[in-house]
């Protein structure tokens, strides 16, 4: 099962666009979700949205999506899917603010000259490299190779800022091991990150 998991994550976004066009193929859909979901709503937050907003905007902005695939009219060539994605979220994200604010003036004007591209895709960017590295871990917590006092260690030490001697004392390890074990799994969540990172990119 996390094998499956695990190739599922990695796998490129064109893989997946590829395996939407089989019916019913379910975890291709819910992988893809999965991939987007959390960064459209973090982008949503962070234009102003509250979480329960954010929430509705990356429903309305996922189901935007498998319409417009559903109906043939996405095309790669054109383009990124992350950039259409990005698209079809600021535009929801935004008509969600305007439809909060109302009929004040000076809130719309506001909303209609803010923000711009490059700040809405650098945000896009940074939540995309937050979800990664959650992904990642999510799939080192997933390996059965990975001993678990390995892996608690690793999380104290590098992930939650506790000293070796303290994370080694919970986890039955001497400091020695601790830094050992931190090292290890260093290297093992940044191939995770890496291999995530391109199937990321891999989306035209």
């Amino acid at each position: 099962m996390a094998q499956s998991r695990s190739s599922l994550a990695t796998r490129t976004t064109t893989q997946l666009l590829d395996a939407l066009r089989t019916p019913g193929n379910e975890p291709a859909w819910e992988q893809l979700d999965a991939r987007y979901r959390p960064i459209i709503a973090s982008l949503a937050r962070r234009l102003g949205l509250s979480a329960s907003e954010a929430e509705d905007a990356a429903q309305q902005t996922l189901a935007e999506f498998v319409r417009v695939y559903r109906d043939g009219r996405y095309e790669r060539g054109k383009g990124r899917l992350s950039s259409w994605i990005l698209g079809i979220a600021r535009n929801t994200t935004l008509s969600a603010l305007r439809e909060r604010a109302g009929r004040g003036a000076a809130q719309l004007h506001a909303l209609d000259k803010a923000p711009d591209d490059s700040v809405v895709r650098a945000i896009w960017d940074e939540e995309r490299d937050r979800e990664i590295v959650l992904r990642a871990v999510e799939l080192l917590r997933d390996d059965s190779s990975i001993e678990d006092r390995t892996l608690r260690a690793f999380e104290l030490v590098a992930l939650r800022g506790v000293p070796a001697s303290e994370a080694g004392a919970q986890c039955g390890m001497t400091a020695d091991q601790v830094y050992v074990a931190r090292s290890r799994m260093t290297r093992r969540l940044r191939d995770r990150v890496r291999q995530l990172t391109d199937a990321y990119e891999a989306d035209h």
